[in-house]
């Protein structure tokens, strides 16, 4: 019995921490913007990436929920823009060796650390922008991240879970 309330302590201490931050500017007053489109990117080469569908229909399903209106970008109070920003970690591979003696309250040793690889992630950061201020006042950003071992299914569900949570804490205050 006592292990299962260890367990169930733990379940519920790693559930509360959240996997996204979210920043806004205060002085913005959220209750007057109730349209939105996605923002044109001008480095934009026509084509739509496979992550960049799934992001978008995130979004959609999320701003959907909010009973906000999508409209076309010039009639849009908000324009919401999207990256996949890339970051570099070390990622250990394997066990460290190491040896060592010794005699009495003396002795010697030697170790090798674990070999290591570089890995490169994708963090996601959506932000919402008020179109006639051009301004950022809203952005939230993925503490989960995508990499190219994940497959299509793992990373459509990825997305799905990051941008619902990002949005649950959209607008700010009311939560």
């Amino acid at each position: 019995m006592r292990i299962m309330m260890i367990a169930a302590l733990a379940f519920a201490i790693t559930g509360c921490a959240s996997n996204v931050v979210t920043d806004y500017n205060p002085a913005t007053v959220f209750g007057n913007y109730s349209s939105w489109a996605f923002a044109s990117n001008a480095e934009d080469s026509g084509f739509t990436s496979l992550d960049d569908a799934r992001v978008r229909d995130a979004v959609e399903r999320e701003l959907n929920r909010k009973a906000m209106k999508k409209v076309t970008e010039t009639e849009a109070d908000l324009l919401i823009s999207w990256q996949i920003v890339a970051e570099e970690r070390l990622e250990q591979v394997g066990v460290g060796l190491g040896f060592g003696f010794g005699h009495g309250n003396f002795g010697w040793g030697l170790s090798s650390p674990p070999p290591v690889r570089e890995v490169t992630e994708g963090k996601l950061v959506v932000r919402m922008v008020d179109r006639t201020t051009e301004e950022v006042v809203w952005q939230a950003a993925s503490r989960r991240y995508l990499n190219e071992n994940q497959s299509p299914e793992t990373r459509r569900k990825l997305i799905d879970e990051v941008v619902s949570e990002m949005f649950s804490k959209y607008p700010p205050g009311l939560n």
